[in-house]
């Protein structure tokens, strides 16, 4: 009896146990994906997105140990068990951890000369602030300053942050099936709406829109514009170098904006991978109450300030803790984003009609902050090592932190929208046609069927992006039901 090769969905299900399939196979394999038979895990067994730092894995980002119980950095060949968050309170640990920063330091690739005076220039500017706020400022105020002041931040100056160059790798680099089977999602919407605009927070290198912009007019489905929100000029100039190239004609429909439409659009508003981004404040559990993790500086160098909390953090974490029934014990650090309701507030106001639509990796509340998940979920990245230091080559990394998706959901209700449906990354793409999508690149001659399949795993397995990555989907004046969350809805979970 002839052997038939398998799919892709045994492919991946061969790598979650470690088996290596036949090359043949592979090569011959088919694109048909049983989506059910996906083999899924649940929150907390989520592992690390970034891999090995040390051995230069470019995987996308994403924190690591997200269980909180050991963090660990790289530093040099080996992990260096990192407890120092979780010593009682009151414990002398300043020398300890100024050791184990030196540590991080000494591991991370050294940055050009141009870059340290850069660094210099932005660490000034964070001195200047913290000088002039009496000696100390709250974390989200550091990290808005650290990501996004005018010229000197993260995203604000010219360093290469996406890709091979850069820090880390998002899903539109990974491979082009991502962008294509979030058009199928756009393409439904619009569908519903008889056409409608495309508002894209944050475009990263603009391969996102480019890939969208292609996929839509195949579809019949191009957006009447294709707005893209981005707060930094160097960005918008590769961005447009990007879709100029690839989407050639279609280019015209795209317009840079520097704040949220008003009135709003009709159609889509797509975050992928910007919540993270979004500043967060720092809080402890201490012995004798609940302390705001601010910054400060001592001999000249940056340093987390524990104060105590005040009243608007402090009735927060409280209720967070009677939400989720959390026995957090001394030492349990986490962080919370005060203006995501705000922030939300300002998405619907640019929403008239559609769907906004949110990709990022995080998890539920009661998982996000859960006694095990001790040292909270903050990670910085560097030319593709992950670590925990904010203050390590300030304005030269990027600092995240992951999303708790029943915040935002909880922020969209308030705001007026629908909860359209929230599931892992792998189970929308599925649900997104995805293995349509790897015969249409195949027929388009995009990429072998073995490439394709490698890019399959990167953006479903669950040690990848598949479980760490989840899609949350809110809608506004919109009845008709999206088609990503079909598969598996957790909305329950939030």
């Amino acid at each position: 009896q002839q052997r038939q090769p398998r799919g892709v969905e045994q492919i991946l299900a061969d790598s979650v146990r470690g088996l290596r399939p036949h090359p043949v196979e592979l090569c011959a394999q088919g694109f048909c994906i049983p989506p059910r038979r996906m083999i899924v895990h649940d929150d907390d067994g989520a592992g690390r997105v970034q891999g090995a730092c040390d051995a230069g894995a470019d995987a996308a980002r994403g924190a690591g140990n997200e269980r909180g119980s050991a963090v660990e950095v790289a530093v040099g060949h080996a992990l260096l068990p990192r407890r120092l968050r979780r010593w009682p309170t009151g414990y002398n640990t300043r020398r300890f951890e100024h050791r184990a920063d030196m540590l991080i330091r000494d591991s991370l690739p050294a940055p050009s000369s141009e870059a340290q005076a850069h660094s210099q220039r932005l660490l000034q500017h964070v001195r200047a602030d913290i000088e002039a706020e009496g000696g100390w400022i709250g974390f989200a105020r550091y990290m808005d300053l650290a990501l996004y002041a005018p010229g000197l931040g993260y995203y604000s100056a010219g360093a290469t942050k996406f890709g091979p160059a850069g820090d880390f790798i998002t899903a539109p680099e990974v491979s082009p099936l991502f962008a294509r089977c979030i058009a199928i999602q756009c393409a439904e919407v619009f569908e519903e709406l008889d056409g409608g605009d495309l508002l894209e927070l944050g475009a990263g290198t603009g391969a996102l829109a480019a890939e969208l912009l292609l996929a839509l007019a195949d579809m019949g489905h191009a957006p009447g514009r294709y707005l893209i929100l981005e707060v930094s000029a160097d960005l918008r100039a590769r961005q447009r170098l990007t879709i100029e190239a690839a989407a050639g004609e279609l280019a015209g429909r795209v317009e840079w904006i520097d704040k949220l439409p008003q009135p709003g659009i009709r159609g889509v508003i797509l975050a992928n991978e910007v919540v993270d981004a979004l500043p967060v404040e720092r809080f402890r559990i201490d012995h004798d109450g609940i302390s705001n993790l601010g910054v400060g500086v001592e001999s000249y160098a940056l340093q987390a300030v524990p104060k105590p909390a005040g009243e608007r953090l402090r009735e927060r974490v409280e209720v967070l803790r009677e939400d989720n029934d959390a026995a957090w014990p001394p030492g349990f650090t986490s962080e919370i984003r005060l203006d995501l309701d705000a922030w939300l507030a300002a998405v619907y106001d640019s929403l008239e009609q559609g769907a906004a639509l949110f990709i990022d990796y995080g998890l539920s509340q009661s998982n996000y902050y859960s006694a095990e998940r001790a040292a909270g979920t903050l990670r910085c990245h560097y030319r593709h090592r992950a670590h925990d230091d904010p203050f390590v080559f300030v304005g030269l990394q990027d600092i995240t932190a992951w999303v708790d998706f029943s915040a935002l959901a909880g922020a969209g209700i308030d705001a007026g929208f629908a909860i359209a449906g929230y599931t892992t990354q792998a189970q929308f793409l599925i649900g997104c046609d995805l293995d349509g999508q790897m015969i249409a690149l195949s027929a388009q001659g995009r990429g072998t069927q073995l490439e394709l399949a490698q890019q399959v795993k990167r953006l479903t397995l669950p040690e990848e992006m598949g479980e760490r990555f989840k899609a949350l989907g809110l809608t506004r004046e919109l009845e008709r039901p999206l088609r990503g969350f079909a598969l598996r809805d957790l909305r329950v979970t939030l």
